[in-house]
């Protein structure tokens, strides 16, 4: 019986994304290879609980949500995630996976949303980014950038240009929270005709650095 290392399972409100405000179960799973420098889940890099999937999804379907978002840490460093999602998938839920886009997405069921977080210099991570990955987005799925300052926007246009991210998904660009003003990012966006979704941590103004919310 496939299992998985769980840091929680939690209901709260999506606070990012397209599905931004919804009510959603959040599976987070434990361990992540990457060590970026505004990390606010960096208690999931290690301990968490063994569940096999079937209690995963009975814990799940307990909240009588529609949407499920798989996150972590990073999920696809348990290769069980792939199981995960592809259940959840078919128990009806429509699925998310957060990723930092380290590791390779070609597997992941095609129903799920993938959002990959493309890691931008402020990071610290950014010689992580697997850049094969952007031949495996859907029209669904969504890439991230967390601008920490001016610089990082900048290569995260060049980027956007370079790859042409914007004929591919949807693009979103989300301040650092408390390092990079989210009104100055907004009008470098507005300035710069940019098409993408400029997006804010809903759950961080809401509880603040709670987590599990």
């Amino acid at each position: 019986m496939s299992r998985l290392r769980i840091t929680e399972i939690f209901y709260s409100l999506q606070g990012e994304t397209r599905t931004v405000g919804l009510p959603t179960v959040f599976v987070r799973l434990t361990g992540c290879p990457l060590r970026c420098g505004y990390c606010d889940t960096a208690y999931a890099f290690q301990g968490g609980n063994w569940q096999e999937i079937d209690e995963i999804l009975t814990q799940v379907a307990s909240f009588s949500a529609h949407y499920v978002t798989v996150t972590g840490g990073e999920p696809l460093a348990q290769k069980p995630s792939l199981e995960l999602l592809s259940r959840l998938a078919d128990a009806g839920y429509e699925v998310s996976l957060e990723t930092s886009g380290a590791l390779d997405i070609a597997s992941v069921d095609p129903r799920i949303v993938k959002v990959v977080d493309i890691k931008t210099p402020g990071s610290m991570e950014v010689t992580k980014n697997l850049w094969s990955n952007l031949e495996y987005l859907l029209p669904h799925d969504q890439v991230k950038f967390v601008i920490c300052n001016r610089d990082d926007y900048e290569w995260s246009k060049d980027i956007i240009q370079k790859y042409k991210l914007a004929d591919v998904c949807e693009i979103l660009l989300s301040p650092s929270y408390q390092e990079q003003p989210v009104g100055l990012l907004a009008d470098w966006i507005l300035a710069d005709h940019l098409n993408v979704r400029l997006q804010i941590q809903l759950h961080k103004y809401l509880w603040g650095d709670v987590v599990g919310r």
